[in-house]
């Protein structure tokens, strides 16, 4: 099971929301899909699962052609969309006995009932789509991607609208799925994506602008993190004093982070620097960037 894009493109109206991008995922890879609103994310999971047509490029999944095969697609992949459009009418498991029969499940009976534990949906089994709460409406959009035990798992902001503990939940899903197949998921959360994901694709206005493991890409830009805790509230004028030091960062009232390329250095000043002024540091470490850091130098957004 595989996942290659090559050259891929789409326009609208003369204006192109993917430019000529091209990656390949393999089995077992769980690889976050991430870029601002309008970057290209949704557009380019369309195009991989048939349901868009490319204005350029190609797409291969499992060794089918997308564009030659979009029905033997559909069979291979399990998509749950942003929209999560779903039928309000009709009961949890009528619906997934529905979308299990498009895709000609045998014994379908034991298989909704696994997908509903998995997705823990067990306590609003019996209740109407309708009835349910978002984050429901989303396991019910989770579980339908999966009844047909699909070899790659498309998922488009799948934790949107679940509360913290819910997250948890199917983040476990997600994880545990990723050990027999390919899963590409798009959040906005971005501490999922560094919990679920070694590798991550960001894409910003159209293009792949990053596409390495995560570890890779914290350590690419060349820039270290010291983070400083004081017992003592500080002023910010002290830290502009330590060599080395690019750029201070408020974390908490008590709690700063430098940016430097210098991280031994700057920790051997804060250390100086609190005997001559009596200052208690209560926590001394450095770090790589977080995610978040890296999203933002690469596609260019402030806070």
């Amino acid at each position: 099971m595989s996942i290659t894009v090559k050259n891929l493109s789409k326009t609208y109206d003369g204006q192109r929301a993917v430019n000529d991008i091209s990656f390949s995922i393999g089995q077992g890879e769980i690889v976050g899909f991430l870029g601002p609103n309008g970057a290209g994310k949704s557009t380019t999971m369309k195009m991989i699962t048939g349901f868009l047509e490319p204005t350029g490029g190609s797409i291969d999944v499992s060794g089918v052609d997308v564009l030659k095969a979009p029905r033997e697609i559909k069979k291979k992949i399990g998509y749950l969309p942003e929209s999560n459009a779903l039928y309000y009418d009709m009961y949890v498991r009528e619906y997934l006995d529905f979308i299990a029969g498009v895709h000609h499940v045998k014994d379908k009976k034991k298989k909704i009932g696994e997908v509903i534990e998995l997705t823990g949906l067990t306590p609003e089994s019996r209740k109407t789509i309708g009835q349910l709460s978002k984050g429901y409406k989303q396991r019910v959009g989770l579980a339908a991607a999966l009844v047909h035990d699909p070899e790659v798992l498309i998922l488009d902001e799948p934790t949107s609208g679940l509360d913290p503990n819910q997250i948890i939940e199917i983040r476990n899903v997600i994880r545990e799925q990723g050990r027999n197949k390919l899963v590409l998921f798009s959040s906005h959360i971005l501490q999922e994506v560094e919990a679920i994901c070694d590798r991550v694709i960001i894409i910003n206005k159209g293009q792949i602008v990053a596409d390495d493991r995560l570890s890779v890409l914290r350590q690419a830009s060349g820039k270290n993190l010291v983070r400083v805790g004081f017992k003592e509230e500080l002023d910010q004028k002290m830290l502009k004093d330590v060599n080395g030091v690019q750029a201070i960062r408020r974390s908490d009232a008590h709690t700063w982070l430098l940016e430097t390329d210098e991280p031994e250095e700057v920790r051997r000043q804060l250390l100086q620097l609190s005997l001559q002024h009596n200052l208690n540091i209560v926590s001394l470490q450095s770090e790589n960037q977080s995610l978040e850091e890296v999203f933002r130098s690469l596609t260019g957004k402030e806070n």
